[in-house]
């Protein structure tokens, strides 16, 4: 029922204001100019015009009474003096139909007036003068022509007091939306500072309005400074227990190497290599540059960069496209870490990759594509959680991991307001990963 509305309803919280604004001042003005306004003037209107219908009757009725077209026009003219008419008779001139303005709303209530009391009436011509109304009256001396003030037989027209409320009311209009604007402004503060912090960028805000808009902004700013806290805080605890599990593995490490046995050294160094990449992935993984200040950065060459870092390792990997120019405010590190990350998986499970990276005035986007077996359409989801390997898809002999290079490319993408989507490589044949980065 109410779908066809949603279309032609505006969508921002400004333009409904406005909308609220001003459907009621124009229903009150349409109800008021046509349930009051008119009945009022048509009422006035009728009232007047029945009294210059007896005025008229009385004239005709001594036109009538005269002997001879000179009395007849003597005793019209006395008549007319007493009752400030002007009186032609005959009439000089001569019409079948009455005129009126389209407008002119209170002359056709008089028209009809006078054709319902006066038999005699000939026409009622209301365009020939602004300021009189021309009749032409039947009567036994001829066609007379009598012209009256028009105050004295219609009330004014209501159009003068239908700008005064059309040009009140646009005044009242204006002044309320900008109060309501000025109102509605630290909401949209509240929303653009939400906004930001759902980019990853911290901009200044501080809560101002009425009580409840200044109610939602103290919560915001007590969320964010607990997200802050908390991100920090595992940050540093994490950072701890890296150089405490770091210390360790570096003595085990040592202690292998001095073992008699090279067969059986080997493969307990391979252990701990392993144990330290986990714990490089994970500390990875948790910490996600959280703490990295946003800054102005070209993201072309910061995706040339890591490229040129690949091919520099002796990975196939090429710079295919890159489109668009300027700057944008991003994380560089987190940035270079998620495309890193899909880089190294390309590589890892395929021969070959193919970087693309496209910059909008919306977004940017960066896409890695490889020649691997990719991932089927409906694991594609299992892939982003954390510590999932498929090895039924992407063979696990071609490099090790612990499941944490697309889910840390996705956490980075949302940190920036983007996401990370998993698709199929239409040149490749391998896997698509697309990372949108909103801008």
């Amino acid at each position: 029922m109410f779908a066809p509305l949603k279309t032609v309803v505006p969508r921002s919280l400004y333009g409904r204001a406005a909308l609220i604004l001003i459907v009621p001042i124009v229903t009150i003005q349409l109800v008021i100019s046509i349930a009051f306004i008119q009945r009022h003037y048509e009422g006035v209107t009728r009232q007047m015009a029945r009294g210059l219908m007896v005025e008229l009757r009385h004239l005709i009725d001594e036109v009538a009474k005269a002997p001879s077209p000179a009395e007849a026009q003597a005793r019209a003219a006395a008549v007319a003096r007493a009752l400030e008419f002007s009186v032609e008779l005959p009439a000089s001139w001569q019409a079948s139909e009455d005129r009126r303005d389209a407008w002119d709303l209170s002359g056709r209530q008089l028209i009809l007036t006078l054709r319902g009391g006066l038999p005699e009436m000939g026409a009622v011509d209301l365009q020939r003068s602004d300021n009189e109304v021309w009749l032409l009256l039947g009567t036994g001396a001829g066609p007379m022509s009598v012209a009256v003030d028009r105050r004295r037989v219609s009330a004014s027209n209501p159009h003068q007091l239908l700008v005064l409320m059309i040009v009140t009311s646009i005044l009242m209009t204006v002044i309320a939306y900008l109060f309501l604007s000025n109102q509605l402004r630290p909401i949209k503060r509240l929303a653009d500072a939400a906004e930001a912090f759902g980019k990853g960028r911290h901009i200044p805000y501080r809560p101002r309005g009425a009580l409840e808009v200044r109610a939602a902004g103290t919560a915001f700013v007590e969320m964010r400074a607990r997200i802050e806290r908390q991100i920090e805080q595992r940050t540093l605890m994490l950072s701890g227990v890296s150089h405490d599990l770091r210390t360790p593995l570096t003595r085990l490490r040592l202690g292998l190497s001095m073992l008699s046995d090279p067969d059986e050294a080997e493969e307990l160094l391979r252990d701990v290599a392993d144990m330290e990449r986990l714990v490089d992935e994970f500390l990875s993984f948790v910490r996600g540059d959280a703490l990295e200040e946003a800054e102005e950065v070209d993201p072309l060459a910061l995706v040339a960069r890591v490229v040129e870092n690949a091919q520099r390792l002796g990975q196939r990997v090429t710079l295919a496209r890159a489109e668009g120019q300027g700057a944008m405010r991003l994380r560089p590190a987190a940035v270079a870490r998620a495309v890193e990350n899909l880089v190294g998986n390309a590589v890892r499970y395929g021969s070959c990759a193919e970087v693309s990276v496209m910059l909008t005035d919306r977004a940017l986007r960066i896409v890695v594509e490889d020649d691997g077996p990719g991932i089927p359409r409906d694991r594609r989801e299992e892939a982003l959680r954390p510590f999932t390997r498929l090895d039924t898809a992407r063979n696990p002999n071609r490099g090790g991991g612990v499941g944490l290079g697309l889910t840390i490319a996705k956490d980075i993408a949302r940190s920036h307001g983007g996401a990370l989507r998993l698709g199929e490589s239409e040149m490749l044949g391998g896997l698509r990963a697309e990372l949108v980065l909103a801008r």
